[in-house]
């Protein structure tokens, strides 16, 4: 009886230390990222992010496309998300930062995304192709077809400290 009370006890307390380990990933929106991804020296991705068709994606939608969660799927980070995961992510903010490398609540600090490894644990992606044809494909009414090399080089904001 004992035996099963210990056993019971200490999968309990395997569960709780579990539960409190486990990641929460936020969305916290571009700019949190602004802070450090603005800088000259490190090649400005906000602003060419700010300049794209990504942050301006909201613009494209007229009328009751605006509203409709089929077009705000891809067009709104926010929109797109479960609500409980937006930390200071808003829904005008178009398709952010996030849409393409993850929630960034747990890796945003410099500590973390100086090493790479580090930030991929806490929830950061590398986006590839399989990330971008989750919106660029034939579901979208515009759609004409999507070269991932070609596209990706018109929105590349690479780090060049990082190279």
């Amino acid at each position: 009886m004992k035996y099963k009370r210990i056993l019971f006890l200490l999968g309990l307390a395997l569960m709780i230390s579990s539960a409190a380990m486990s990641q929460n990933f936020k969305y916290i929106g571009a700019t949190k990222c602004k802070m450090c991804h603005n800088k000259p020296d490190k090649g400005e991705q906000y602003n060419k992010w700010a300049a794209g068709p990504h942050a301006n994606a909201m613009k494209a939608l007229k009328g009751d496309e605006a509203t409709n969660p089929k077009c705000l799927k891809c067009h709104s980070t926010a929109a797109s998300i479960d609500a409980s995961l937006v930390a200071t992510l808003g829904a005008d903010e178009g398709v952010s930062c996030e849409s393409c490398h993850g929630p960034g609540s747990v890796y945003k600090s410099a500590g973390i995304m100086k090493n790479q490894k580090l930030a991929l644990s806490k929830g950061m992606i590398i986006p590839d192709e399989k990330v971008c044809i989750t919106c660029h494909n034939s579901e979208s009414p515009t759609f004409k077809g999507f070269n991932y090399a070609e596209y990706s080089a018109k929105i590349a904001h690479d780090d060049p400290t990082t190279n």
